[in-house]
């Protein structure tokens, strides 16, 4: 990998923790970015297994060693913007494995500059 191409997806040091809590506790795991069914747009995470990806899906990196995926057509939508998951209080996603401890995977987004763009095009290239 070029040094200059952003990530399109890292993680908060609170979100590291918790994902290292619950691989010790379910073995490797994998997130999925939701569309906007059941859960609203939450990061839903699975034990590796439990979600299918498809091989449409379009995996945006990984974070603390799980994999960070999402549908083609909301990539689409989200292809100029780097994701940061985070964890904040409340309850996660109801098939989620953060469930129930009273905190939930969050995503906070931002644009890519012109220059990450550019980066990411000529790394695609």
């Amino acid at each position: 990998m070029v040094s200059n191409v952003p990530l399109r997806v890292e993680a908060t040091q609170k979100a590291l923790d918790l994902i290292k809590t619950l691989q010790g506790e379910h073995g490797e795991i994998l997130f999925h970015q939701s569309g906007g069914c059941c859960d609203g747009s939450s990061p839903m995470c699975y034990a590796t297994g439990d979600y299918m990806i498809s091989d449409a899906d379009v995996k945006l990196g990984e974070v603390g060693g799980a994999g960070f995926y999402m549908s083609p057509s909301q990539y689409e939508y989200w292809k100029h913007t780097h994701l940061t998951l985070d964890v904040v209080p409340g309850r996660g996603g109801m098939f989620s494995l953060e469930n129930g401890r009273e905190v939930r995977f969050h995503i906070r987004s931002r644009i890519f500059s012109d220059d990450e763009v550019r980066a990411l095009e000529e790394a695609a290239a």
